[in-house]
């Protein structure tokens, strides 16, 4: 069963960065296209940013624009997503998660994701 669990989050003050990983295990990561998300109390999941396994192509949101940017490393069996310029609004719990394999198409949706973990705690904050 694919897992993927996620890392590197915490409480960083408006203007900061974070980088989160997510590390699959019990299979490579080669051939899925990989999602990051977020949700904060109160509200929907929402998506955040993807990576296609095929080209490598990538998809934001426009809320993370220019600031976040997320990379794969295969060869680590890792997704990146660094966070630059963190405002206040990005806090979250920060999931990631795979689409079936030899799907290439970053549909934003978390419906079309999963299985989820455990996700990772960001926070913005001063």
């Amino acid at each position: 069963q694919l897992q993927l669990v996620e890392s590197g989050g915490g409480l960083v003050q408006p203007g900061g960065s974070l980088r989160l990983s997510c590390a699959a295990s019990r299979f490579t990561m080669d051939y899925y296209t990989i999602g990051w998300f977020r949700q904060a109390p109160g509200k929907e999941r929402e998506g955040v940013s993807c990576v296609s396994y095929r080209d490598g192509s990538t998809t934001y949101a426009d809320s993370v624009k220019g600031r976040f940017t997320v990379s794969r490393d295969n060869a680590k069996n890792t997704v990146y997503l660094q966070m630059n310029n963190l405002k206040p609004e990005d806090t979250g719990v920060y999931y990631c998660a795979a689409r079936g394999r030899f799907l290439p198409q970053c549909i934003m949706s978390h419906g079309v994701f999963g299985p989820w973990g455990q996700g990772t705690q960001v926070t913005v904050s001063s």
